[in-house]
């Protein structure tokens, strides 16, 4: 509609106004019959005008008058002031000059009165506006919102005239838009009277609004009139936005709060300035008489507003009138400053918002982990792939990584292939905040990954650990798996008060793991490489040529499973059971969970006959599949005792009756004498009629198979605890055993077979840790366990391990304490300990003594393992294992020279040439022969280690573990394979077999712990020699090891199996090893021995047919019942603790002519006598000793080496020699012999 109409239309369309207005067509507004409005049709937007003005001027008028006054009144009390006080120093006190001030008592009274009286009435106006109380808030949020309801109502009243006669009784939007001014009107006033300086109050942009807003609403009213005008202004309320936001806690971050504050303050200037051009072009300009408007609707002086703010000007809208374009020139100063310095600020505020910043939503019948720490393309990448490996079924579990830097491309398209199951947010574990973003409280669990290649691994251990106590403040229940770097740092989450190793709580300390798996590998080589590949998730890779890569892989699709028994194998021996389990559900039970009668539980590994199986027993397995692990809870020996094929083996519905004590008994009996339950003739009735009377007098198990079979009724449709991370089998297993958990026969010491000797053993001379677990000495001395090169030629050295470590002051501790453990847990013997060495820098090695010398055999050769003149002094071709370290982590651009300095002591070993006859003839000519050539001591029965080839004439048949960081630098190990780069660590040669390891290979462990906590412990148990938690928070305490005086409960300790490695050359299982039958093997080492074989050492090129000159050998895990023994092969065993080796072991030292008949009557039941046995010693172990006592004598040598063996021991392996003509021809001829090799020549020392 025009804002003009013409006087002749007005007089033609209403006949009740003759009136006739000439030259007045600029001042007729619209006129309506029900309006009574003036009849010629007179604008009054001047009265509008004049009410905002008058108001504003007014005030201001009286502000300034009001203070004027006050300003005269002041002047004249202060010069009234100063004349009194001038009389009083005159003495003229009583007389006052004429027109001063004479204030009374009273009056000062009464104007504090008024004064406190105002004080409380303007406190209260200031706390009625203030956002600090609730009321002031709510009348802060009322007052923008209705502020926004007025503009609101502009933009609806902008599409009519810019003035029209209304009636306020008919006019709805007139009515809500008094009602709010009556509000504005009334929080004015609250404002003024809380305002400190009312000058500046009234000059306020929020004053002015309501100047030019509030006043000509009461006009509209009086008129029967509406005038647009200058209600745009309410638009600059919305300055003000970010401040009702942060009023609301909305707005918490700097980012977001200077972004609000840009874009409202953008567009109110934009709607604002919008809002004058619409009343401009459409009125007019006044001395044109308002003839030269046009017809604008406010979104179009928006449009207007921003091309011209952007530059752009189409020219589609212009403005005509004076005021219009006027008005335009100075906007376009200061709006296009605007545009282009807010714009482009916005902007980059919006782009660097997080992208991840939301919240993880969680879905309802569906578990979530929270994953934080080191986050990385190669971290997350080898956490989803075993985390979300196909074996593990269907893991119902949605995975959230938290982390403070923004994935960079490669990992956010990793995220994107895995969408379905993984988020990311950005935020730290350290903000509550960020915390709750991600519903930590509701997480299943938090997993921390660490920086295993981070230069301080105290700093990433500490940064770990202030994440765990974050985590556990924020909420103490949540079950927490983080990884460590450093063994000692393990002590600091004990100080934390809600961690809880009972409810879940676990730490994989990955320095402690990496080297009890390294340990373990000098005991028997390659068993590193088979529990790396136990406990991670690796598919089948079927290969049809017969080659070394297909049996090894069929070993490596082998992982570690959980599963409850069935109740059908109640009563029987755990070697019974490892049989008819392997035979006939095709699986490998290793070990059981064990209840003792305190509810305390632990892990049995093999445990033996007198362990019987009950209700409810937890067992570990090697299997393929996960599914194949529910054959041992499924089986029935009704329903399934006559199937062949074990995947026939599933649920059946047949009732389980109980079994009574006398049936459980005679099934473990004929189980034992291998006859049938029909034909066995062990238990008679006599015994069946006492076992009756014993099964009423002590019940055996207080849960009846009917019982237990509906308290795991639930199990029975469910995955494998490996698949299953519910908190029933998480806590189920070793930490909160089912009410049906086996209550086995009590583990008292002196019940198992052997340990009659227990009580004779001398205290005084078998020194352990106060826990029994460790061989213990007094601390020594680092300068007595130090050898020089000379005298570690002088020592005939064999069957040790070397340790070869890169080090400096300045290096990181990796805590070689974790490597020395498991080499001297008390389930060895002491003349069984393998001496060991140590050849590197000797700041290094001062460094980490603290923590070694309560260990026995611990000896130092300070040098440099890239020193050929030290790897010789220590006879490194006689040696069981040379390991070598690094501790250098250094910052390195390039990945691959991270491993420089192992790669090259690994190639400068193998290059080395040795001469066939020196090693034999050192050894005879002082009446010593190597344990590796001695057939009549227990420890060198096939059972004990790897055997010696006879001689050793190249570096490259030296046993060799080397340690990596990199992965990728495997293929630098072997100079002969042809591994491709790209190749997984797993499928290279070196890691198939045992020479190579990495600490990568551990990141499975963390999905493995999540799942099933129990593989932690059993990992744990195998690898570091029987550490357990309470030894740790001996350690925290002490940073060492305590000694402790043998009791039959530490001694008890020593009764648990170890690894070992089975010859099948000669021994008894000859006959098997050329063409056997791996199960029957089995079969007869469990009966037999109660050895427990679980894998194959295998020479390399075994499969063929023409001989080969290699000697390297691969690792097969878990071989079918069916598979085909060599004679070369060595068999990996569990093999349990043989009490009377250390008697036939001193009756052998101190037997002057003993046979190999007296040694095999003397042996216990454990060690397997050999088939071959050397003629009689000439000199007993005695007189030698008293002879070379005699030359040290002589010699004048009185430094005294290995103080912490036991006076009563098996003498020595390690002797100090004088050094003879014989002698130092062998040691010319160690010259000769290194003098033909050029590699590392410069390295290399003189004797």
């Amino acid at each position: 509609m025009s804002n003009n109409i013409n006087a002749n239309n007005l007089n033609t369309d209403s006949s009740s106004s003759p009136v006739n207005v000439p030259k007045m067509d600029a001042l007729i507004i619209p006129v309506t019959m029900e309006v009574p409005c003036d009849s010629r049709g007179q604008r009054m937007w001047w009265a509008f005008l004049a009410s905002s003005m008058v108001t504003f001027f007014g005030g201001l008028f009286i502000i300034l008058l009001w203070r004027t006054l006050k300003y005269l009144w002041t002047v004249c009390c202060h010069c009234g002031v100063k004349n009194k006080e001038a009389q009083k120093i005159n003495g003229g006190g009583d007389t006052q000059a004429d027109g001063a001030c004479k204030p009374t008592d009273e009056k000062e009274e009464n104007v504090a009165a008024e004064v406190g009286w105002m004080t409380s009435v303007k406190d209260w106006a200031g706390v009625m506006i203030s956002a600090q109380t609730l009321t002031g808030r709510v009348l802060v949020v009322l007052v923008f919102a209705l502020s926004i309801g007025a503009l609101v109502i502009y933009f609806i009243d902008s599409s009519n005239p810019i003035e029209s006669c209304q009636n306020f009784y008919k006019d709805f939007t007139l009515q809500i838009d008094m009602a709010f001014n009556v509000f504005f009107l009334l929080y004015f006033g609250l404002r003024f009277i809380a305002a400190n300086d009312k000058l500046w109050f009234w000059l306020e942009v929020n004053s002015v609004v309501d100047f030019f807003t509030v006043p000509p609403v009461f006009v509209s009213v009086y008129l029967n009139r509406s005038w647009l005008g200058l209600r745009f202004l309410r638009a600059l309320r919305l300055i003000q936005f970010s401040e009702i936001l942060q009023f609301l806690n909305i707005l918490k971050t700097s980012n977001s709060i200077k972004l609000v504050n840009l874009c409202s303050i953008f567009i109110s200037t934009w709607l604002t300035a919008a809002g004058f051009i619409h009343l401009v072009e459409n009125s007019g300009d006044p001395w044109e008489n308002f003839q030269n408007n046009q017809p604008l609707t406010y979104w179009e002086c928006v449009y207007l507003l921003m091309v011209t703010m952007s530059t752009v000007g189409y020219g589609d809208v212009y403005a005509k009138t004076t005021l219009g374009r006027l008005f335009m020139v100075f906007f376009i100063l200061g709006g296009l400053a605007m545009f282009a310095s807010y714009v482009p600020e916005i902007i980059e505020l919006i782009g660097n918002r997080k992208k991840y910043g939301g919240s993880y939503s969680a879905v309802s019948g569906r578990k979530h982990i929270v994953v934080c720490g080191h986050i990385t393309l190669e971290s997350v990448s080898n956490f989803l792939k075993d985390f979300l490996h196909k074996d593990r079924d269907d893991v119902n579990v949605e995975i959230v990584f938290l982390h403070n830097i923004s994935p960079n491309l490669e990992l956010e398209a990793l995220f994107k292939r895995h969408f379905t199951q993984v988020e990311f947010y950005q935020g730290s574990v350290l903000n509550p905040h960020d915390l709750a973003r991600v519903k930590i409280e509701s997480a299943d669990a938090c997993l921390i990954l660490a920086n295993k290649y981070c230069a301080d691994p105290d700093a990433e251990d500490a940064s770990n650990i202030m994440r765990v106590i974050s985590i556990k403040n924020y909420h103490p229940k949540i079950r927490i798996i983080t990884q460590m770097l450093q063994y000692h740092n393990k002590a600091h989450l004990l100080n934390i008060p809600s961690w809880n190793w009972k409810e879940g709580d676990d730490a994989i300390c990955l320095a402690e793991l990496k080297l009890g798996f390294i340990a373990q590998s000098c005991l028997a080589p390659g068993l590193s490489t088979m529990l790396a590949n136990l406990f991670s998730m690796r598919s089948f890779i079927k290969i049809e040529e017969d080659t070394w890569q297909k049996y090894y892989l069929e070993g490596v699709a082998n992982e570690m499973y959980t599963e409850y028994l069935s109740s059908a194998f109640v009563g029987l021996s755990f070697p019974a059971v490892c049989e008819l389990v392997f035979a006939k559900l095709k699986l490998l039970m290793i070990a059981i969970e064990y209840k003792s009668e305190k509810r305390e539980s632990s892990i049995l590994i093999n445990p033996g006959n007198h362990v019987k199986i009950q209700e409810g027993t937890l067992g570990f397995f090697i299997a393929s599949d996960a599914k194949e692990v529910k054959r041992a809870y499924f089986y029935c020996k009704a329903c399934h005792d006559d199937i062949t094929d074990p995947k026939r083996i599933k649920k059946c519905g047949c009732k389980r009756p109980k079994m009574s004590i006398y049936k459980r008994m005679r099934l473990a009996c004929c189980f034992d004498c291998g006859r049938s339950e029909r034909d066995c003739s062990c238990m008679s009735g006599n015994v069946h009629s006492n076992m009756d009377t014993l099964e009423r007098a002590f019940p055996l198990s207080s849960v009846s198979v009917n019982d237990c079979s509906t308290s795991l009724r639930a199990f029975e449709d469910e995955q494998p605890s490996t698949l299953s991370p519910k908190k029933k089998q998480r806590n189920g297993g070793m930490r909160n055993s089912p009410n049906s958990s086996p209550k086995l026969m009590r583990h008292d010491p002196l019940l198992i077979p052997g340990n009659e000797q227990i009580d004779n053993m001398d205290a005084n001379v078998k020194k352990y840790d106060s826990t029994g677990m460790f061989h213990w000495c007094p601390a020594k001395d680092i300068e007595k366990v130090i050898l020089t090169r000379s005298e570690a030629a002088m020592t005939v050295l064999s069957g040790h391990v070397v340790v070869c470590i890169f080090g400096d002051v300045k290096s990181a501790l990796i805590g070689l304490r974790n490597l020395v453990m498991p080499l001297r847990a008390s389930n060895f013997h002491y003349h069984e300990l393998k001496h060991i060495v140590f050849v590197g820098s000797l700041e290094y090695l001062r460094r980490e003594w603290e923590t070694l010398h309560n260990f026995p055999k611990v000896s130092i050769l300070p040098g440099t393992p890239l020193s050929r003149a030290d790897l010789r002094a220590v006879n490194i071709n006689l040696c069981d294992m040379c390991v070598i370290l690094s501790a250098n982590q250094n910052n390195i651009d390039d990945a691959s020279l991270q491993d420089k300095e192992c790669i090259l002591a690994s190639l400068n070993i193998k290059s080395m040439q040795f001469d066939d006859s020196i090693g034999v003839l050192q050894a005879n000519s002082q009446g010593f022969t190597p344990p590796g050539m001695d057939r009549t001591s227990p420890d060198n029965s096939p059972v004990h280690g790897l055997l010696r080839q006879p001689s050793i004439t190249t570096g490259a048949n030296i046993p060799i573990i080397t340690e990596l960081v990199n992965d990728s630098n495997v293929q630098f190990l072997d100079q002969d394979d042809d591994d491709d780069p790209d190749t997984e660590l797993y499928l290279t040669q070196p890691f198939a077999c045992g020479t190579a390891f990495a600490v990568s290979v551990l990141d499975s462990l963390m999905s493995a712990t999540y799942f099933n906590d129990n593989i932690l412990t059993l990992i744990r148990t195998l690898v570091t020699g029987g550490a357990t938690p309470e030894l740790e928070a001996l350690i925290a305490e002490e940073n060492a090891l305590r000694g402790g005086y043998s009791t039959p409960q530490t001694l008890a300790n020593r009764d648990r199996c170890r690894v070992a490695q089975l010859a099948l050359y000669d021994g008894p299982f000859a006959d098997l090893g050329d063409g056997g039958c791996y199960g029957d093997l089995f079969c007869k080492a469990l009966k037999t021995y109660n050895m427990l074989c679980f894998g194959i050492y295998r020479l390399r090129d075994a499969h063929l047919s023409t001989p080969s000159q290699c000697t390297k050998r691969y690792v097969i895990t878990n071989p079918p019942y069916e598979f085909e023994l060599v004679p070369t092969d060595l068999i990996f065993c569990l093999m349990q603790f043989d009490h009377n080796a250390g008697q036939s072991r001193a009756s052998l030292s101190h037997s002057s002519h003993s046979s190999y008949s007296s040694s095999k009557k003397s042996s216990s039941v454990h060690s397997i006598p050999s088939t071959a046995n050397r003629p009689n010693r000439t000199k007993t172990r005695d007189s030698r000793d008293k002879q070379n006592a005699t030359r040290m004598n002589r010699m004048g040598q009185e430094k005294k080496w290995f103080t912490d063996e036991p006076d009563n021991a098996y003498p020595r392996n390690i002797q100090i020699k004088p050094m003879s003509t014989h002698m130092a021809n062998q040691i010319n001829q160690y010259k000769s012999t290194s003098s033909l090799i050029p590699p590392i020549r410069e390295v290399e020392d003189e004797c």
